[in-house]
């Protein structure tokens, strides 16, 4: 998936909103992630169902490095899941930047 440098939209709404405060993560640095101009982005296919799911592994401006899980709606983002990375993603993260 090819992300611009145009300003995303983003959906939140009450089945989303604050729901990665369990991981430490606010709703605003989740979407730094995506204007993280080294971000990793690869398809969800285990996930991907009636919409195509992504990953997004990236950098906050607090250069925090995050696993991001969205879909696309209407031209919105809208974030699924949002966690620090694992060891593994770091690894790919840095192989791939």
């Amino acid at each position: 998936m090819k992300t611009s440098k145009s300003i995303f939209e983003f959906e939140w709404d009450k089945g989303n909103i604050e729901k990665n405060k369990k991981h430490k993560v606010e709703d605003r640095e989740a979407e730094e992630v995506l204007f993280d101009e080294g971000k990793v982005v690869l398809k969800d296919r285990i996930h991907s169902g009636v919409e195509e799911r992504f990953i997004l592994l990236g950098l906050t401006k607090k250069k925090r490095l995050l696993y991001i899980a969205f879909t696309k709606r209407n031209k919105k983002i809208r974030i699924i899941s949002a966690r620090d990375i694992n060891k593994k993603e770091k690894h790919l993260y840095e192989e791939t930047t």
